[in-house]
């Protein structure tokens, strides 16, 4: 009995320090967002005076609520096309037998470890001559490079794992492919859907490379280069106050995400990982 409270306790000791160590950077970020001036420079683990300054110059100062938008509306369109591009592309290689499905599969998974600088030169002589250049769908198109080989791959996967007989009942009942993708099987991988699409949102939110790139005005740029871009009334000055208020702003919106389909996300990571 005792070795089992020692375990126990002990487990609990590990599991406090992980969560101490994960979420103090984001605890201590939000304090400072409060502060201005010396107090920045004074370390303080609980906040004495909420000053809400920092994050109105935050708004006011610039382009970042254009920039807020800016992000939004293109994680948005990423996702929404990663997901239809991956769920039309995982039932042709999870359902469908043809020669070549796995070398098409590991080019897939190939592509997916591309680290973004290696594609960097290529991807932007691409979306110039495109016309693309500075716009949200240039941003859009480039995003696609790392979130759709994901989407494709995870989804063939739990598209692999749904009985057949299904399929072939819906077939009888003369039912088409597009039918049965939409009616028959996405009803069964909304979890898959959810955490996919979800991972997919905060890889295009959080790009700082391609959006660093493929953007020159103000006006068409992201949050982090944005908050990457802050700067004080010297040259030699850092707001330090403002950049907290900034990424705060730009981090709860993924904790509430993540805290409203954290149940999806949990069945959609685990589902497959027992067979039976």
């Amino acid at each position: 009995m005792s070795k089992k409270w020692y375990w126990r306790v002990g487990f609990f000791l590990l599991v406090s320090v992980i969560v101490v160590f994960s979420v103090f950077p984001f605890y201590y970020a939000i304090v400072t967002s409060f502060k201005s001036g010396s107090a920045l420079f004074e370390v303080e683990y609980f906040p004495r005076v909420f000053d809400w300054s920092n994050y109105a110059s935050v708004f006011s100062g610039g382009t970042f609520g254009r920039n807020l938008l800016n992000s939004v509306g293109v994680s948005t369109v990423v996702v929404a096309i990663s997901l239809l591009l991956g769920v039309t592309a995982s039932y042709a290689l999870g359902r469908i037998r043809f020669r070549g499905r796995n070398i098409v599969l590991l080019t897939i998974l190939g592509v997916s470890m591309f680290p973004q600088v290696a594609v960097l030169s290529g991807l932007f002589e691409l979306i110039r001559a495109l016309g693309l250049y500075n716009s949200m769908p240039g941003l859009a198109l480039a995003y696609m490079i790392f979130t759709l080989p994901f989407t494709v791959w995870v989804l063939t996967t739990f598209m692999q794992q749904l009985p057949l007989e299904l399929e072939e009942a819906a077939i009888v009942d003369g039912a088409t492919p597009w039918q049965i993708i939409t009616k028959v099987l996405m009803p069964l991988l909304w979890p898959a859907l959810v955490t996919t699409g979800l991972l997919a949102f905060i890889a295009a939110w959080n790009e700082f490379l391609f959006a660093l790139t493929f953007t020159l005005t103000n006006e068409e740029r992201t949050v982090p280069v944005a908050i990457a871009l802050i700067s004080g009334a010297g040259q030699y000055e850092l707001p330090w106050g403002t950049i907290m208020a900034a990424s705060v702003i730009v981090t709860v919106p993924l904790i509430v995400m993540v805290l409203v389909f954290q149940r999806r996300i949990v069945s959609g990571l685990t589902a497959g990982a027992v067979k039976g």
